[in-house]
């Protein structure tokens, strides 16, 4: 008890505006240092590039709209927490388009890429850690394996790397039926998706022992609060 008085407190409606900031440009940003893009961003990404008309950001919350409609229909309900989070990742769909608009400005001498993915790889871990503390509903392509897991009985981490390697599959198959070469998968791509889960927890651990995560939103409204 005492040493939850001394923990500094964050509001998790804060935490989880940081999270979006944060995650959205680190996928952007690990996507211009050309060792390519986050798995869950890898979808939207490939159809973004096959089918250009739309933009990457648009791309990203229709697949994150497919996945809120896949998970009500498994749940045979409907759910007002899953409508949060995709309101949630329209925002960070949005910021992915704000922030591919003013990247290019940045110099892409090969030891600034080298830099560019080490900043944005511990940025979406800082963002993902946030996430998971701001007890509030969170972006669908982060909520999907989640909600799947619990639904399914099956645990999350097998859930989360079938997820991950179907991403990656699909965007494999978009982008050399139609573009006749892999687009955005890269060795950060591998990188991140073998490592990321840890760097997460390290940096999770960190924000425990220093802070403490209250929502206002969830504790005034029960059917705010996540499933």
């Amino acid at each position: 008890m005492l040493q939850e008085k001394s923990m500094s407190k964050i509001y998790g409606e804060l935490a989880l505006l940081l999270a979006v900031c944060i995650n959205s440009l680190g996928v952007v940003l690990m996507l211009y240092s050309g060792a390519g893009i986050s798995a869950i961003s890898s979808v939207p990404f490939a159809f973004s590039e096959v089918f250009p008309h739309l933009s990457l950001g648009t791309w990203t919350y229709l697949f994150q709209g497919l996945l809120i409609l896949s998970l009500m229909i498994l749940r045979k309900r409907f759910v007002p927490q899953y409508l949060c989070s995709f309101l949630v990742g329209f925002v960070f769909s949005e910021l992915l388009d704000v922030h591919e608009a003013w990247i290019e400005i940045l110099p892409t001498a090969l030891p600034w890429k080298f830099l560019y993915f080490a900043m944005s790889y511990l940025l979406i871990c800082i963002g993902i850690a946030l996430s998971n503390r701001c007890g509030l509903p969170i972006i669908p392509t982060d909520l999907f394996p989640r909600e799947l897991s619990q639904i399914t009985a099956v645990g999350y981490p097998k859930i989360k790397i079938g997820f991950d390697v179907t991403c990656l599959a699909i965007t494999a198959a978009l982008t050399l039926l139609f573009l006749h070469r892999l687009d955005g998968l890269g060795i950060g791509t591998i990188l991140a998706a073998f490592t990321m889960g840890k760097g997460v927890g390290i940096i999770g651990n960190w924000m425990d022992r220093r802070f403490q995560f209250v929502s206002v939103l969830a504790n005034k409204l029960t059917w705010f609060k996540p499933l």
